[in-house]
């Protein structure tokens, strides 16, 4: 595996920290591939994450969304049945899973939902209305005449 070290740009660089840090935590984290998601872009400022949970019913599935993060566990319950039970082959694994997403400022969850073995969490990007794009009127009003120790020039 590569390393790639990042210590030049703390010191040529100022207010990127948070960005570096998150580069020094992806190199290295082997990338998830359990269970199997989707993020899609739905709108200009909407977003879907799709999770593939076949086996799972909601109560054993939590969101927590906190600060500019997004994480999705899921567990089965310790269950007596599972020593009757016999599988000839097992395909659908049902093993606990954690997922962790880093959200853009002002990305929220607006909900979720489980259907037809997929988790769909909705992501929706609301800025205030202090970050968005307005318009800045230009005065004309004709500008006062420069003066010379109070004599007007003409």
């Amino acid at each position: 595996m590569q390393t790639i070290d990042f210590t030049p740009f703390y010191r040529s660089t100022v207010g990127f920290d948070r960005l570096f840090n998150r580069l020094d935590g992806i190199v290295g984290q082997e990338p998830k591939t359990y269970p199997p998601y989707n993020i899609e872009k739905v709108g200009d400022n909407a977003y879907r994450i799709s999770i593939a949970v076949a086996g799972f019913a909601a109560d054993e599935i939590a969101i927590e969304a906190k600060e500019n993060g997004l994480t999705i566990k899921g567990g089965k319950g310790q269950e007596g049945d599972e020593k009757t039970r016999e599988f000839l082959h097992r395909g659908i694994a049902e093993r606990a899973f954690e997922l962790r997403f880093q959200l853009a400022e002002y990305v929220e969850v607006a909900g979720a939902n489980l259907e037809n073995g997929l988790l769909h969490v909705e992501l929706k990007r609301e800025l205030p209305e202090s970050k968005k794009a307005r318009q800045i009127s230009i005065s004309t009003a004709p500008a006062e005449p420069k003066t010379l120790e109070g004599q007007s020039v003409n």
